[in-house]
């Protein structure tokens, strides 16, 4: 190995993995689906895959995906995020307020999208209350 090719290995090797918000369009419609990741070639792969094997989550998204192809939906990266110097740093709550102000701006539900929106902080206290409840219940049964 040369000393370039040794200098491009330890470049990659310091490099950090491209994360932010993306957006899976659908190029015939236009409806999209927004989500961030710390890992976006990671994301768009498990994606793929996930479309490919008939088993995404969406079912709105994969129903189109099989009605219109692979070819007809477009990867894209709407904003990334620049690593701060602190190797300690968490992005996870960085890139929820990335995503959430995405999901304002392109509003990705219903017929513009396939996201579901986002539920409420009263709406989740009340789902936690109700599973306990069932689980509650069912210990007694």
């Amino acid at each position: 190995m040369n000393s370039e090719q040794k200098a491009l290995k330890k470049e990659y090797q310091q490099g950090h993995t491209p994360m932010g918000v993306f957006q899976i369009r659908n190029l015939v419609n236009e409806k999209m689906l927004v989500g961030s990741a710390l890992n976006l070639p990671g994301i768009f792969n498990r994606h793929k895959f996930e479309l490919q094997m008939g088993g995404h989550k969406s079912r709105s998204l994969q129903a189109e995906w099989n009605e219109f192809g692979a070819d007809k939906f477009a990867f894209e990266v709407l904003d990334e995020l620049t690593p701060v110097s602190d190797p300690q740093h968490d992005y996870s709550e960085d890139l929820t307020h990335l995503e959430d102000l995405w999901l304002e701006k392109l509003q990705p539900y219903g017929e513009q999208g396939y996201n579901e929106p986002k539920k409420t902080k009263e709406q989740r206290l009340r789902m936690i209350a109700e599973n306990r409840m069932a689980a509650a219940l069912a210990e007694i049964e």
